[in-house]
């Protein structure tokens, strides 16, 4: 049997000796997939997401990568880890250095991951990849409305040319106008480039749009998980039907 990409085997994080930020969770991710983790904040997403893109430690449990287990102290794993795991961020606002040109922003994983090769011409492909003319690399981040600056920070994403996507909150930022047409976005770049997607959200109408699969995390703890269209259409757990019923739908 094949190993998934990545895997969370009964993670649990524990803060300050007591908190518990992930009980026992485990997971998934399947290569060319997408997947989806929902719930409200404290739910244990963000210190999940920390876990998978190899950026802290359990306490118990392991988190694997490609069947191999993540260790820090590992630096040719991780290397391996941040070449084909790339993250996008909530706020391209603050992930987005404001005194560096567009160009050398997405070049940045490039540099650091020592990518050989023309760099120029694989920032130009990504910016075109995601909508946006190559022209603009010369331009700065605070000259560009909070859409564009996201589709900036996909393309950085997308400049190793790596395996999986990680988008914590993509969208959350944006205007509602703009939402939909990022979630568009994602959704053609996973199918034309193959991608791997794994989608934090507490909006489960978003992963509704993007994932085949859904995972609802409540208090740390996985309370229900299934097909996406499954778990919208016929939800088990009271929380998640909560979830539903809070979140209006994206704009087409």
């Amino acid at each position: 049997m094949t190993a998934p990409l990545l895997e969370a085997a009964d993670v649990t994080r524990v803060f300050g000796g007591t908190t518990r930020a992930l009980d026992g969770v485990s997971l998934r991710v399947e290569a060319g997939r997408s997947i989806g983790i929902v719930g409200e904040s404290g739910s244990g997403k963000s210190t999940l997401l920390r876990q998978l893109l190899g950026l802290d430690s359990p306490t118990s449990g392991e988190v694997r990568y490609r069947g191999e287990v993540l260790d820090r102290r590992d630096r040719g794993l991780l290397r391996r880890l941040r070449s084909d795991v790339q993250p996008v961020f909530q706020d391209p606002r603050s992930s987005l250095d404001p005194r560096m040109r567009i160009g050398a922003v997405v070049a940045e994983p490039l540099r650091s991951l020592r990518v050989p090769g023309d760099h120029r011409a694989r920032v130009a492909s990504v910016l075109e990849a995601v909508g946006l003319d190559p022209d603009v690399a010369s331009r700065y981040p605070a000259q560009f409305s909070g859409g564009q600056r996201q589709r900036i920070a996909i393309a950085r994403a997308l400049a190793p040319s790596p395996s999986v996507l990680v988008a914590d909150e993509p969208v959350s930022a944006l205007d509602v106008s703009v939402r939909g047409q990022v979630v568009d976005l994602l959704q053609r770049l996973a199918v034309e480039r193959g991608l791997t997607l794994v989608l934090v959200s507490h909006d489960i109408a978003i992963v509704g749009r993007l994932c085949e699969r859904t995972v609802v995390l409540h208090h740390g703890r996985v309370v229900e998980e299934g097909a996406t269209a499954t778990v919208l259409a016929d939800p088990q757990e009271p929380y998640t039907r909560r979830l539903l019923a809070a979140v209006p739908q994206l704009p087409a």
